[in-house]
């Protein structure tokens, strides 16, 4: 239904630009970027979601009021500082960071929105912002460069693209995103940007992307720590002479797929790439009385952070498994789970069955490790993926800001 699109990126679609460069809002080192544009070359359509913590970045609160318009050309961000908790100073600065970015590639300012992450409780370096704004000079050929700009503890750069043909047009879906570590469902700490060349109209792209997030952004976990400063972005600027009207369609079904899957990808690239982490960690529970209990089942699994250091330390110990279901809260009768470790059965109708511990072990010993867990209640199912707990994680959080 669709094609990955080779070195794809944030760019990949007609019409969108980005630019990077280095203020010293992070440390310093010989390529590091700190500040990033992405922008489209004509007025797109935006959506998005966001944080629901209570503790929110002013940056989240600037970008969240504009996107209500529906309107937008473009995103600054900048990694090093999440401009949380400064008090009133951190508004006035996603403001002036906005007007300057605004200012620098000549769009309306109410129509260029903000992104931060990084440090919290250290105010916006706004001589270095000022001083280095106009180093960024926009091109197609930047989407990487976007890419690595906005990441913090990230060790590889996050993007992908896909395009799909609608009447024998082509449309690109392309994306970024950064996270690595306070990732917890429902958003994560990440910030993702996610860019296509179809006209789709405000309402109908909330529709779109609310549905994407919900099978990826917000069924991811690292740490069980959500952060203040997520969000996912959405433009859409109509470059590909195809439009997309309404949502029960062949074409729109085919979009929402094919966004779904760039989210996806995305959200996996963030845990895979978990602080410390050796091992993508992916739950699939099937059998589900409802698309909620799905849901919250494979979520609590994969947040369970005995279930992470069970992975971790190649440990086929099921009953880790079978505790974080029980406290899921989900409707489920003990005596019907069925459990399975990389596709090896160790569970049956509640209980342990015969297998080999050793190829248990052996198969967990592997940069995936995938737990199918049946609930045998109704036929719903769902997917989240998560990481293993390491010492390093735990070596590395407990120096972060110093």
């Amino acid at each position: 239904m669709f094609e990955i699109v080779k070195n794809g990126n944030v760019t990949s679609a007609k019409g969108f630009i980005a630019g990077a460069t280095y203020a010293g809002i992070k440390s310093f080192s010989e390529d590091a970027l700190d500040i990033a544009i992405l922008a489209s070359e004509k007025p797109a359509s935006v959506a998005g979601t966001f944080t629901t913590n209570k503790v929110v970045s002013p940056s989240v609160t600037l970008t969240k009021s504009r996107v209500q318009s529906g309107k937008s050309m473009g995103v600054v961000a900048n990694s090093g500082c999440a401009n949380t908790c400064v008090g009133d100073q951190g508004l006035k600065d996603a403001e002036e960071m906005a007007h300057l970015a605004s200012k620098q590639i000549n769009v309306p300012e109410n129509q260029m929105l903000v992104c931060s992450t990084g440090l919290i409780g250290v105010e916006l370096p706004m001589a270095l912002v000022r001083q280095h704004m106009g180093n960024i000079h926009l091109d197609q050929a930047a989407g990487p460069s976007f890419a690595k700009a906005i990441m913090t503890t990230d060790t590889v750069a996050k993007e992908i693209a896909v395009s799909i043909k609608i009447a024998g047009k082509e449309v690109v879906i392309g994306g970024a995103a950064k996270g690595s570590g306070m990732i917890h469902p429902n958003m994560a700490t990440m910030l993702a940007f996610i860019s296509t060349d179809a006209e789709i109209e405000p309402d109908i792209l909330k529709t779109f992307l609310k549905q994407s997030v919900k099978e990826s952004f917000n069924m991811i976990d690292i740490d069980g720590d959500q952060s203040t400063n997520d969000t996912v972005l959405l433009f859409a600027n109509g470059m590909s002479g195809v439009s997309f009207d309404e949502l029960d369609s062949v074409d729109s079904r085919i979009f929402q797929e094919a966004l779904t899957y760039v989210a996806i990808e995305l959200a996996k690239a963030i845990v895979r790439d978990g602080e410390g982490s050796n091992r993508l960690i992916e739950v699939f529970v099937t059998g589900a009385s409802s698309e909620k209990d799905a849901k919250n089942a494979a979520r609590e699994i994969v947040s369970s952070t005995l279930v992470k250091a069970m992975v971790h330390g190649l440990d086929p110990n099921w009953g880790r498994i079978m505790m974080a279901l029980g406290k899921s809260g989900v409707d489920f009768e003990e005596n019907n789970v069925d459990v399975f470790i990389s596709g090896i059965h160790v569970v049956h109708g509640g209980c342990s069955i015969p297998y080999l511990a050793d190829a248990v072990v052996s198969s967990m010993n592997a940069p995936e490790v995938k737990f199918e867990v049946g609930l045998n209640a109704g036929k719903f199912d769902s997917t989240a993926w998560g990481c293993d707990l390491t010492e390093e994680y735990v070596t590395f959080n407990s120096a972060y800001s110093t």
